[in-house]
């Protein structure tokens, strides 16, 4: 009878330390379900993430390039979108500048990864291309639509950023120009002292200097300047003036760390397709090279640029919205640019500064009209109009151009 009493406690005593592990993996199911359910149907423009798949199905059965570039176009749009979600929350832990830096970053992570892909074939003038209509509509579009909606919704007033960060920004553009003019005038005045390759030295030298001052500007932003770059938000916030935000992230850190990495991962597999669909693509639509590369691909790969810097310019937050809209030209100009240079010598596939002079003019003049509208430090709805119509001057040049590489 005892051992009978005892068998019960022993065997309740034995499955008691059980409860835990099932309580915990009952956890992890709700956050990773949670996690899912915030991230990927939250958005309607996620309807699009299955013609993603669908682009690499019709490229195994038809290698028909012109749907399998819109296909995977369309596909990868929501994808970066969500990319620029994730960075948005992982920037809920950080202060405005080091959100706007994250946000520049992640959101040049296509524009990278599509040239990579486009450089493994050889593909250099596509590179070049799609990392200038990159800056364009970052400079021109992206920003362009934050000053524009920032100022309807806060029509009452002036919107006002940080003039020194703008400042700093411009003239790190104003360089990136620079590196970009001087390839482009000694192939045309024919003054090279050794033709074809005094062009690509000058062009590798300057992408090390350029990658040189980037680091540098990191280094001043980030530490020993900081109080510099704080957003007027954040200077409020420390003499205790500025009203509590009642935001909060929707997901962890680590959950946004994750989620960028698949996202990246995705964006990654799909590039591959859209790059060898390109030139196929410009047969079928009988549209130019130029056009698709500088005007729709960076359409696509500034999704998540064009949605925070909208949505945090109607929040009154330009600070921001300049970080991630300026911030991204800056960084593609003075890094990605750069770098694609480093990578073209690396892979054996010479990719030069000289963006031709019709390209080189274009970036030039863009420059040129955001930093003078840069100037006083202030925003309203009829500067962001004077960009998005700059813009469509631009589009409308590109469409009309013919590309001599073609």
């Amino acid at each position: 009878m005892d051992s009978l009493n005892e068998r019960p406690v022993q065997e309740i005593g034995n499955e008691t330390p059980h409860f835990p592990e099932i309580s915990a993996q009952k956890t992890l199911r709700s956050i990773v379900y949670n996690s899912i359910q915030i991230v990927i149907f939250s958005n309607r423009l996620n309807l699009l993430m299955p013609l993603g798949p669908l682009a690499i199905i019709v490229e195994r059965l038809t290698n028909h390039h012109g749907w399998v570039f819109t296909l995977s176009l369309l596909g990868i749009m929501p994808l970066a979108e969500r990319l620029g979600y994730a960075t948005e929350q992982l920037a809920f832990y950080s202060g405005d500048t080091a959100g706007g830096l994250l946000n520049a970053t992640f959101g040049n992570a296509t524009e990278l990864i599509i040239s990579i892909y486009a450089l493994k074939r050889g593909m250099t003038r596509v590179v070049q291309l799609s990392l200038l209509g990159s800056i364009l509509s970052n400079l021109l579009l992206v920003l362009g639509c934050a000053f524009f909606c920032g100022g309807i919704v806060f029509n009452k007033k002036e919107q006002v950023f940080n003039k020194g960060t703008a400042t700093v920004n411009a003239g790190l553009l104003l360089m990136a120009v620079m590196g970009l003019l001087f390839p482009a005038v000694l192939h045309y005045t024919h003054t090279e002292v050794h033709f074809g390759s005094s062009e690509l030295a000058l062009s590798r030298f300057s992408s090390c200097i350029m990658l040189v001052a980037y680091a540098a500007y990191l280094f001043f932003q980030l530490t020993s300047q900081r109080s510099l770059y704080l957003s007027l938000n954040e200077e409020e916030g420390n003499h205790g003036n500025c009203i509590e935000d009642d935001e909060s992230p929707d997901i962890s850190k680590w959950e946004s760390i994750i989620w960028l990495s698949i996202m990246t991962a995705l964006i990654s597999i799909l590039s591959e397709y859209l790059v060898g669909a390109i030139e196929g693509a410009s047969t079928s639509w009988k549209m130019p090279v130029s056009f698709i590369s500088v005007i729709l691909l960076p359409l696509v790969g500034n999704a998540a640029e064009h949605a925070s810097a909208v949505m945090f310019a109607m929040k009154d937050k330009l600070d921001i919205s300049l970080g991630v809209a300026i911030g991204s030209s800056t960084q593609i100009s003075m890094f990605v640019i750069p770098l694609c240079v480093i990578i073209g010598w690396i892979m054996e596939h010479p990719l030069d500064l000289n963006f031709q002079l019709f390209e080189t003019a274009s970036l030039f003049l863009t420059v040129i009209v955001v930093a003078l509208l840069l100037q006083e430090g202030t925003s309203n709805y009829f500067k962001g109009l004077m960009l998005i119509l700059c813009y469509l001057i631009v589009a409308a040049s590109f469409f009309v151009h013919a590309d001599p590489s073609y």
